[in-house]
C-alpha cells in the first residue's frame, strides 16, 4: 500500500468514476484501475461496487476512505507546510461557488490568485450553498462562496465572512405588464408562474420564505440548478423569477429587472475550514479580501 494508491481511491470516491478520477490524477484509466485492483488484492476486499452506470464505495470502502482521506490530507499538508516555510504556496485549491455569485468576479479573482501563486492549481466546483457547506466541513473543499437568505443564521461548522448583501429583484419578460414598472411588491407577483432553484435548497428558500411570511401563494412550475436556464425560461416568456440584480444584469435584452420593495434579501459569504485552513486557502482569502475591498 502506498500514498498514490490512497490518493486514487479518494479521487474515485469523490468523482464516482474511474475515468474522471484518472483525468484528475493525470494518469490513464488503465493505470489507475490497475493500482486500485492491486490494493484490493492486498487488502483481500473490494473497495468499490462497479457497474456500467456508476461507481460507489462498498461498506469496506467507506471504512477505508476515512483513514485514506486523512493520510492524503496529512501528506499534502506536510508538503504545503514545507513549501510555506520556504515562502512558497503550492498545492491545489478546491474552490466551490454558487452559480449566482455577484459579490466578486470569480474568474478575475482566480486569475489574480494564480498570478500571485503560479504553483497552485485551482479546481472549481459549482453547486448549491447547502452542498458546498457540507463539502467544506468534510474537507472536500477549501473555500466556498455561498448565498443564503438574509434572515438565515451564518453557516455553521465553518468560518465565514460576509462578502455582500443584496435584495433580490424580479426578472420578467420585456413583454410582461410589470416590465414598465420601476418597483413592485411581492403581492404583484402572486398568480405568476415562477422559475426557481430546486425545492429545499438555500437558493429556493430565499423566495419561498418571503412569500410564506407575506401569506402569499406562489406557483413554481420550473425548477433548475442553473441561473442561466432560469433566465432563459423568463426570456422565452414562460415564467418570472427572483434573483440577485447582478445576475439579472448579465441576462439577455429580452428580460427586464424590476425592484421588489418588500422582496427577499440574501447574504453572500466566503466560507472555509474552521479548524485548520490549508495554506492555499489562507492565500486565496488574502486575494479575495483585496478584491472585495477594492469593490467596496
Amino acid at each position: 500500500m502506498d500514498l498514490q494508491q490512497l490518493r486514487y481511491v479518494v479521487e474515485v470516491a469523490d468523482a464516482s468514476s474511474f475515468t474522471r478520477a484518472a483525468e484528475r490524477c493525470f494518469v490513464t484509466q488503465s493505470a489507475l484501475s490497475h493500482q486500485i485492483a492491486a490494493l484490493e488484492r492486498e487488502l483481500g476486499q473490494r473497495l468499490f461496487h462497479r457497474s456500467s452506470r456508476s461507481v460507489r464505495p462498498t461498506e469496506v470502502g467507506e471504512a477505508f476512505l476515512t483513514r485514506a482521506r486523512l493520510a492524503v490530507s496529512a501528506a499534502d499538508g506536510a508538503r504545503e507546510d514545507a513549501a510555506a516555510a520556504a515562502g512558497q504556496v503550492i498545492g491545489t485549491l478546491r474552490l466551490g461557488v454558487i452559480p449566482t455569485v455577484v459579490a466578486v468576479d470569480v474568474p478575475a479573482v482566480i486569475a489574480r490568485f494564480r498570478g500571485a501563486h503560479p504553483g497552485v492549481r485551482v479546481e472549481l466546483t459549482v453547486g448549491n450553498s447547502d452542498d458546498l457547506i457540507v463539502a467544506v466541513r468534510a474537507g472536500r473543499l477549501d473555500v466556498a462562496l455561498l448565498g443564503l437568505r438574509a434572515d438565515a443564521p451564518a453557516p455553521s461548522g465553518v468560518e465565514a465572512r460576509v462578502l455582500a448583501r443584496e435584495r433580490l429583484v424580479a426578472a420578467v419578460p420585456r413583454s410582461h405588464p410589470l416590465a414598465s414598472r420601476s418597483r413592485i411588491r411581492l403581492a404583484d407577483l402572486e398568480g405568476e408562474v415562477f422559475a426557481d432553484f430546486p425545492a429545499g435548497t438555500s437558493g429556493r428558500a430565499q423566495a419561498d420564505t418571503a412569500f410564506e411570511t407575506a401569506g402569499l401563494a406562489r406557483d413554481v412550475a420550473f425548477e433548475a440548478d442553473s441561473a442561466e436556464l432560469l433566465l432563459g425560461l423568463v426570456a422565452a416568456g414562460l415564467a418570472v423569477t427572483l434573483l440577485a440584480p447582478g445576475v439579472v444584469a448579465r441576462s439577455s435584452a429580452d428580460i427586464v429587472c424590476v425592484d421588489v420593495v418588500d422582496g427577499p434579501s440574501r447574504v453572500e459569504y466566503a466560507a472555509w475550514d474552521a479548524q485548520a485552513p490549508r495554506t492555499v486557502a489562507r492565500a486565496f482569502l488574502v486575494v479575495l479580501d483585496t478584491v472585495a475591498a477594492a469593490l467596496a
